[in-house]
């Protein structure tokens, strides 16, 4: 993006569950202009304004009409670290991984015009780096808020790799 190779580990996400997850934009089956990419086949980027405020890049996950996403909420920077320090307006990054999904976007430079691409090819892909991460790896928990959602907020759809000691 800009010229410029940004990437990262993903490090930590939120699963949302369609129709049937309270938290979800799909929720009981909803279908507007803004959601419509998580009804595509898995593989599309869903890429919405959170507040007004901040993008926020999800990874269309299931099979076409069943609207599951998944949310990156932080990254681990792998390629075009100082761009990235440039793009979030830190002259030097104090902590990685990259935390909340907003600082992520605007790490790796992505807006809405990266809504519904594909995630198979440039200019926004996910690659297999040969990184292996074991289960035990994993911490599982609730998501963040999303208290808004009642008993679907207590979801244990919230992953995070372990931080190494």
């Amino acid at each position: 993006i800009d010229g410029v190779l940004t990437s990262g580990i993903i490090t930590e996400t939120e699963a949302y569950a369609g129709i049937k997850d309270k938290a979800s934009h799909a929720y009981g089956g909803k279908l507007t202009p803004r959601n419509k990419v998580m009804y595509k086949e898995g593989g599309y980027a869903y890429v919405y304004l959170c507040y007004g405020i901040h993008y926020l890049f999800n990874v269309v996950t299931n099979e076409k009409n069943i609207p599951d996403a998944v949310l990156i909420r932080s990254i681990e920077p792998f390629h075009g670290k100082y761009m990235m320090e440039e793009r979030l307006k830190s002259k030097k990054m104090k902590a990685y991984p990259i935390v909340g999904p907003g600082k992520v976007t605007v790490a790796l430079g992505i807006s809405l015009i990266h809504n519904g691409l594909s995630l198979f090819k440039p200019p926004l892909y996910i690659a297999d780096v040969g990184i292996q991460i074991e289960e035990n790896q994993i911490i599982t928990t609730t998501r963040i808020g999303i208290d808004y959602a009642e008993e679907d907020a207590l979801l244990p759809y919230r992953f995070l790799l372990k931080k190494e000691a």
